[in-house]
């Protein structure tokens, strides 16, 4: 557990808007998006020339060229140069792990001060070579004489240039993370109305919080954009219900472009000190970042993919003696809305909740009203290294609107992992 002496405050986040992939933000890198966004919070926190503790960012579509894209990034800003920064990946919990990491090096008392975060973007996929083909060039570049390379040389066919795409695939299952989470909402029996009425009520959400302004202070316009694209306030369940299923196309299916999230683009970062720095350098903290768990699930043989959150919030609450009731906010990431209510299901079942997270009985159930109340990944989208740190930003926020209270967040990610987190105020 964190040190509780040295409590981490979480004293604010920012974040580009989060755009449709292939549009605004084309031919533009994690680490320009990234860049913007870091610069961004030295601006807002009068950063200048100020050396940090650590920076830690991460990317899931991350070409291996940019291997120490965190360090350019922090050398992109007016942070101090000497500003130590690190990678870090855990696909859709990237940001999360990203802002447990700093806050346990502040907890420990190692460092101070610290930023995590994250990006993504389809729009400049890593497109790679073919593996064979990578073999023969590294063949050929080593050959010494001109009989020796002409051999090499002539062993590439055209078949070896076939480009390698990347896409979001389980390796273990040849399946992506739609077909999986069909699985899940029939084993769970999530109807389509239920998945239509959660996606409904994360526009409308979403929608209502840029009405009321709430995002105003947390985001940074970039490439000419303000605010998130993706955002529909004229969404509602008719036209949500004429949508195809996108993954299994039969009868049964029923994951649609409307209730999942969409390939997005865009960065988020959230800025962390020590309790004592914060209030030395008469910084305002927004909520306290008290603890975090990653969890893993044995999905290929049968337990759900996107499934492993309900674990790492076990863990948690039996950690820090609370029940899943004892929150006044939930940020539940909206990987696709089918997945959330497969979620809330398994908390309210005694049978999962004994026998895949060992508890005496089901974790039971929550207020729905106290869950994504500023919308959720559905309508603000999902750039996958970012979501973390933009779950995280927008909790901090609304425990410091409340005044006090505890909030609970929750990411699913690739590879049956989950990541959970507690901030309080």
């Amino acid at each position: 557990m964190y040190n509780q002496n040295n409590r981490v405050a979480i004293v604010g986040s920012l974040r580009i808007p989060f755009v449709k992939s292939f549009k605004e933000y084309s031919r533009t890198t994690n680490q320009e998006m990234l860049t913007s966004t870091l610069q961004g919070m030295v601006n807002k926190y009068q950063l200048q020339g100020k050396l940090l503790g650590d920076v830690s960012f991460g990317a899931v579509m991350h070409p291996s060229t940019e291997w120490n894209f965190s360090r350019e990034v922090v050398l992109g800003t007016e942070l101090h140069p000497n500003t130590p920064a690190f990678n870090v990946q855990r696909a859709c919990g990237t940001s999360l792990e990203a802002l447990n990491l700093i806050a346990l090096k502040i907890s420990s008392g190692q460092i101070e001060t610290g930023i995590g975060g994250g990006s993504d973007t389809n729009s400049d996929l890593p497109i790679m070579l073919q593996r064979k083909l990578s073999w023969k060039l590294i063949d050929l570049n080593a050959a010494k004489s001109f009989g020796d390379r002409l051999s090499k040389a002539l062993k590439i066919n055209l078949k070896n240039w076939k480009p390698a795409y990347p896409a979001v695939v389980e390796p273990r299952t040849g399946m992506p993370m739609g077909q999986h989470t069909e699985k899940m909402v029939k084993e769970w029996k999530v109807t389509r109305a239920e998945q239509d009425q959660l996606s409904l009520e994360s526009h409308t959400k979403a929608a209502q919080a840029y009405k009321e302004r709430f995002y105003d202070d947390m985001l940074i316009p970039f490439k000419g954009v303000k605010r998130d694209t993706i955002v529909r306030d004229n969404t509602n369940m008719e036209q949500l219900a004429k949508l195809k299923p996108v993954f299994d196309r039969s009868a049964a299916g029923t994951l649609t472009a409307g209730n999942s999230t969409l390939l997005t683009d865009g960065a988020a970062a959230v800025f962390l000190t020590s309790e004592g720095y914060a209030q030395k350098n008469g910084l305002e903290v927004q909520a306290y970042f008290a603890d975090c768990e990653a969890a893993a699930i044995d999905f290929v043989h049968g337990a759900g993919l996107l499934m492993a959150p309900t674990l790492a919030v076990a863990r948690l609450l039996q950690r820090n003696n609370l029940t899943l009731q004892d929150f006044d906010f939930y940020e539940i990431h909206e990987a696709f809305a089918g997945q959330v209510v497969c979620t809330l299901k398994a908390w309210e079942s005694d049978e999962y909740c004994m026998k895949q997270l060992g508890m005496e009985k089901a974790l039971g159930s929550i207020d729905r009203n106290k869950m994504n109340v500023k919308g959720g990944s559905v309508a603000l989208g999902h750039p996958f290294g970012a979501t973390g740190a933009r779950v995280v930003g927008t909790m901090a926020k609304l425990l410091h609107q409340k005044g006090k209270g505890r909030g609970l967040v929750s990411v699913c990610t690739a590879g049956g992992m989950g990541v959970a987190a507690i901030l309080e105020r």
